[in-house]
């Protein structure tokens, strides 16, 4: 029993997606080595915690509200990918169970970042912090619900992009530049393309309970063409990037080998299988290009640092 207890834990928690997290906390610390040759392995450890228990609260809170709001359990096309973890849904937990996890998941997030406040007695974390414990709460927490709102794709951005590349880079080097912006907005678009893929077997559901996602706002024709900007938009922005700023060069030039991999998304890239629970190809290849993309910009920071 305690085995099995585990496991749904496990599933609730949605622990393979903690890359979504790991990942930009990654790219900011190896550029902060590449800037400025630093790196303070505590308070890598800590953004790493605080970050990965703040992205399993928002997942357990996402559970709970989408349960409460009905959209979970209009949800038929349930996939690995989307249509939440459905262990409400199944009897597996109960919704006062995951809403209690939600909560203890986000104070451990927040105690993280008192501890790092502590260290670095930097108002800037502070700030950055804060926006990560309330953004991922109400991203579906009433009153605000922000996932219903048609912002939410811009919102995950934020928060998985370029404010933990930013914080991560600020947290090692304490310093403002514009540089963590450009790996930053890359790993935003990412996000973003990882979130929007899997919004096509929601749309129903999301629709029936007003969840404005932009599948539902646009329609799926014009999502898929937004999905294809997205992703072209991110080698235009590394090129760009590539020819303006010297550090970009050898991330940005490892970041180029995964167009391989964004090939085979565009090619699998179909709404009428989009829409359906079996196809999940392109969400696995999308998740995959954030993956990549990811390590080999900080393998490209580290290596041009040291």
């Amino acid at each position: 029993m305690k085995n099995s207890k585990l496991v749904i834990w496990f599933q609730e928690l949605r622990v393979p997606f903690f890359t979504a997290s790991v990942i930009p906390v990654l790219v900011g610390t190896a550029l902060a080595y590449s800037a400025a040759n630093v790196f303070h392995p505590v308070l890598f450890i800590l953004a790493v915690l605080g970050i990965v228990a703040l992205h399993a609260g928002a997942n357990i809170a996402n559970d709970y509200f989408d349960h409460t709001s009905g959209n979970d359990w209009l949800n038929k096309n349930v996939t690995p990918f989307s249509g939440g973890s459905q262990l409400i849904q199944q009897g597996l937990l109960s919704p006062k169970s995951v809403l209690i996890a939600a909560w203890i998941a986000l104070s451990i997030g927040g105690l993280t970042g008192i501890i790092i406040l502590l260290l670095t007695k930097s108002f800037f974390i502070l700030a950055l912090g804060i926006a990560g414990l309330l953004g991922g709460y109400f991203y579906t927490a009433s009153p605000v619900r922000l996932g219903y709102r048609g912002i939410g794709e811009l919102i995950i951005g934020l928060l998985f992009g370029v404010l933990p590349v930013y914080g991560s880079y600020y947290l090692q080097t304490r310093t403002i530049d514009f540089v963590p912006l450009v790996p930053g907005i890359i790993v935003a678009m990412l996000i973003f393309l990882v979130i929007l893929v899997n919004e096509f077997p929601d749309a129903p559901a999301d629709s029936a309970v007003n969840k404005k996602t932009l599948v539902v706002v646009l329609g799926d024709k014009p999502a898929v063409w937004s999905y294809r900007a997205v992703l072209l938009a991110t080698y235009c922005v590394i090129i760009v990037a590539i020819l303006i700023f010297k550090i970009m060069v050898f991330p940005g030039l490892l970041y180029l080998t995964t167009l391989p991999l964004a090939v085979l998304a565009l090619k699998s890239l179909n709404c009428d299988v989009l829409q359906k629970s079996g196809g999940h190809t392109v969400n696995k290849l999308t998740i995959l290009l954030h993956l990549a993309g990811g390590v080999m910009l900080s393998l490209g920071f580290l290596l041009s640092g040291s």
